[in-house]
C-alpha cells in the first residue's frame, strides 16, 4: 500500500508534465495460491477477464485519478514489458526512456519521481528556434 501511495503523489505532483495509467496484470499473489500474509486484498487467481476487471476495480480504488487499464488473459503487456510482478515506466512518443526494475525489490518510485524532476527541468530552459524567412 504504500508504494501505491507513493506512486499516487508522484502522479499528482506531475500531473502537469505526465500522464500516468496503471495497466493491471496476472494477480501476483492469488489469495488461492502464493498468497503474500500482507496482502491488503484477497484477490484469487483470475480464471477470466471478468475476474481481473474486478480486480482492477480495487486497484482503481488505490489511485484515484489515475486511469487503470486490464491486460487480456493472454498478458501480452506484461510479457511486452516484463511487468510481473509489478514495474514502472516512461515512455514517450512510444519510446521507452525509463524502465524501472521488476519489483518487489526493483521498484524504486524514487527513480521516478527523479527522471521526471530533472524531465521538469528541460522543460523550463528556454529553446533557440531559428526561422529563416
Amino acid at each position: 500500500m504504500a508504494r501505491l501511495k507513493a506512486f499516487q503523489g508522484v502522479v499528482q505532483h506531475n500531473a502537469d508534465i505526465a500522464d500516468s495509467v496503471v495497466v493491471y496484470i496476472e494477480e501476483a499473489h492469488p489469495s488461492d495460491g502464493w498468497m503474500s500474509t500482507d496482502a491488503p486484498y484477497q484477490i484469487p487467481k483470475h480464471r477470466c477477464l471478468e475476474d481481473r476487471l474486478k480486480a482492477a476495480q480495487l486497484m482503481h480504488l488505490e489511485v484515484p485519478g489515475c486511469p487503470v487499464v486490464v491486460d487480456s488473459m493472454e498478458n501480452p503487456s506484461n510479457a511486452a514489458y516484463g511487468a510481473y510482478f509489478d514495474r514502472l515506466y516512461i515512455l514517450q512518443e512510444g519510446k521507452i526512456v525509463y524502465q524501472g526494475g521488476r519489483g518487489p525489490e526493483g521498484y524504486r518510485i524514487t527513480e521516478l519521481r527523479d527522471w521526471l524532476d530533472q524531465y521538469r527541468e528541460t522543460l523550463k530552459k528556454p529553446t533557440n528556434l531559428v526561422i529563416n524567412v
